[in-house]
């Protein structure tokens, strides 16, 4: 596995059918190991022990609907009222992250209405804090720990 801009977490790893799982804390399950799914990990962890939040306020890989198209978040963190306070978009570390990343989480973000945006490769993070009446974004050098 490719060492990633993140703190080393403790992982649980185990191989089925030739394959090596990871396992989700969030999920409670393992899932397939892959680049982006490596880097989802590590964000996970880096939100709960890093950021503080609390693992009952972290959803992973959920479907949402934009224009009749279905689309899946990677990570979103809820306020403890419900509201969305943090969407978290992972690449795998050979992908760029480019306008078309911001415009994809953007996007997202017309529906979910969260407070802040996170867009990480793994090896580099970018945190923004949407003005939403301006509509615009302000890039910020983290996301705020958690506070109750």
């Amino acid at each position: 596995m490719q060492r990633l801009n993140f703190p080393t977490y403790n992982f649980r790893f185990k191989n089925s059918e030739n394959k090596v799982l990871i396992f989700d804390i969030i999920r409670k399950k393992f899932v397939v190991m892959q680049p982006e799914e490596w880097v989802r990990q590590n964000c996970v962890h880096f939100l709960i022990e890093d950021k503080k939040y609390p693992k009952s306020l972290i959803n992973v890989e959920k479907e949402l609907k934009i224009n009749d198209l279905r689309k899946r978040y990677d990570v979103v963190v809820f306020k403890p009222n419900g509201d969305i306070l943090i969407i978290v978009e992972c690449k795998a570390p050979k992908i760029e992250i480019n306008q078309q990343v911001f415009d994809q989480i953007a996007r997202y973000n017309l529906t979910l209405n969260a407070e802040y945006l996170m867009v990480t490769n793994g090896l580099h993070h970018y945190y923004c804090k949407m003005d939403f009446k301006k509509e615009q974004y302000q890039f910020l050098r983290d996301i705020p720990q958690y506070q109750k």
